[in-house]
């Protein structure tokens, strides 16, 4: 029940017991200044659980506050991870001090005992700040663009609506893009290097999802000559996330990744402009993806020799 709710019922059932004392005129005063009294109350109620919200996070010592400043931000990632990608290179784009502690996804680390008390969920990324832990790539991005002054207002801006728009990708994007994007390029091309085998039929089903998904962000999100998503003239943490998404292609066959790419102009034009934006980071951290481009190629040039 909401608060306004709260109030009318208050207000209502309390006048009820003056109905038979006093004239309607005094009781439709009453009934009012009632309900504005409580509607007051719960306001102050709602800052003050705000303010102390805020609060909490900051040390009660001198003490405290220099050991949250030596604890420090941490990264835990594994750059083949699209979302870790797009979590360091915002730290970077938005000089934020920050370690990054490596999480081998081939070797299972995130399968620890001692991962597992960072993120239980036994998934990269995950951060710690200070005392501080979180999971959940736009989780993280959320929180990093809300907590560090450094950060511009164009990745995550305080005008709400914008806000809701960009979260509104953000939503869609781990059920379209993403499923459809990592189904399709992990079981088509990725699968190896982790120990596993290829599986060309949920490759494929996962690239009818990405192929979709492609068009869609064209459609809704990439209008007339629009450099970035929602027409903004600087990219977002969603322009950033997705990108990221797609530079996955960078590892499937050359000729099949053009196919893919080709019939939709609009992607490879912002995918270039989110590039620039983020330059030198992002082609710095994204060095490990074509690394493993060269290890599948030189493995799938060996297969095909044998054949």
């Amino acid at each position: 029940m909401s608060y306004s709710c709260v109030a009318i019922y208050l207000s209502q059932n309390h006048s009820k017991s003056l109905n038979k004392r006093i004239s309607p005129y005094k009781q439709t005063f009453i009934r009012l200044a009632t309900h504005y009294v409580i509607e007051l109350f719960f306001l102050f109620r709602l800052k003050f659980i705000e303010a102390i919200s805020f609060f909490r996070f900051l040390p009660f010592s001198g003490e405290e506050r220099e050991l949250e400043l030596e604890m420090g931000l941490k990264v835990y990632a594994d750059r083949t991870s699209q979302p870790s990608r797009a979590i360091i290179i915002f730290c970077k784009m938005n000089q934020i001090d920050f370690e990054e502690v490596k999480i081998d996804l081939s070797k299972g680390q995130h399968r620890t005992p001692e991962f597992e008390k960072i993120n239980p969920m036994k998934k990269v990324p995950a951060i710690v700040d200070g005392r501080f832990k979180l999971f959940e790539s736009h989780a993280i991005l959320r929180y990093l663009a809300c907590s560090f002054p450094s950060v511009s207002d164009h990745w995550y801006p305080n005008d709400l609506t914008s806000r809701a728009k960009i979260d509104s990708i953000l939503d869609w994007h781990h059920a379209n893009l993403r499923q459809g994007a990592g189904t399709y390029v992990f079981h088509g091309a990725m699968a190896p290097a982790f120990g596993l085998p290829l599986n060309a039929q949920v490759a494929e089903q996962g690239k009818k999802l990405m192929l979709s998904s492609l068009s869609k962000i064209e459609l809704f999100w990439l209008r007339g000559d629009s450099r970035f998503l929602l027409g903004n003239s600087q990219p977002s943490i969603a322009d950033l996330c997705l990108v990221c998404e797609l530079m996955e292609l960078e590892v499937v066959d050359s000729e099949e990744r053009e196919r893919i790419l080709e019939p939709h102009q609009k992607i490879r034009d912002w995918m270039e402009n989110v590039k620039r934006a983020t330059h030198p980071h992002f082609l710095e951290v994204h060095g490990i993806l074509y690394e493993l481009k060269a290890r599948l190629e030189s493995r799938r040039n060996k297969v095909s020799t044998n054949l």
